[in-house]
């Protein structure tokens, strides 16, 4: 938020709406993290013998089992308030990336223009859809198409990178780096760039045959 208030710019309809997603992602992280720490505490305090509270001051010693089942619940509730996370967040970008242009402010960093391919992928990547398997490419959604070749691209860019991931059914994550959120910022809203054409002159009609003589 300090970010944008940084800014002088126009509170324009568009500007309102992405300080209200801000506040908002901003909401459901914290009440994200709170979760995740509670479940923490629930563990540790099992592990040490120590009462947990469950609700309304009521304090209970669990065993490993209900510890394990309180903290579960806990990152069911994580996984629910961050399930939109990377997409709101993605949208909320580019829905302030193109106001600024309209309002003819341009991100001082250009990059080099990715193919259809990479722009696809990197924009997935962003929203946490992509996930590595064997070394092949596991997707959240039906719809996407990513190979490894494209994410092998981006990688020798410097644009993406992998990390160990603790899911038992994927091997890696893969995330932007900050010179990827840098490139794929500023491709936000970018005018597509029309290639030159060059207009041959018109061919003359055929004019009509003489008539044969008779």
């Amino acid at each position: 938020m300090d970010t944008l208030n940084a800014q002088p710019m126009y509170h324009s309809p568009d500007i309102r709406a992405v300080y209200a997603r801000v506040r908002q992602l901003a909401h459901l992280a914290t009440d994200a993290a709170d979760h995740l720490m509670d479940a923490v505490d629930i563990l540790d305090h099992t592990r040490a013998g120590l009462p947990v509270e469950l609700g309304d001051d009521f304090l209970a010693v669990l065993t490993e089992q209900e510890a394990r089942r309180e903290a579960g619940r806990r990152f069911t509730l994580v996984a629910s308030l961050t399930a939109l996370g990377s997409s709101d967040a993605l949208a909320t970008a580019e829905l302030f990336v193109a106001e600024r242009r309209h309002r003819g402010f341009v991100p001082e960093h250009q990059p080099p223009a990715l193919s259809p391919a990479q722009s696809t992928t990197l924009r997935a990547i962003a929203r946490g859809d992509v996930a590595i398997t064997h070394d092949k490419p596991y997707l959240r959604r039906e719809d996407l198409r990513v190979s490894i070749s494209t994410i092998r691209a981006l990688e020798s860019r410097g644009l993406v990178m992998r990390e160990d991931c603790p899911d038992w059914f994927r091997d890696e994550r893969v995330h932007l780096t900050a010179a990827g959120r840098h490139d794929l910022a500023a491709s936000f809203a970018r005018p597509r760039r029309t290639g030159l054409t060059t207009t041959r002159p018109a061919t003359p009609l055929p004019t009509a045959a003489a008539s044969r003589s008779r």
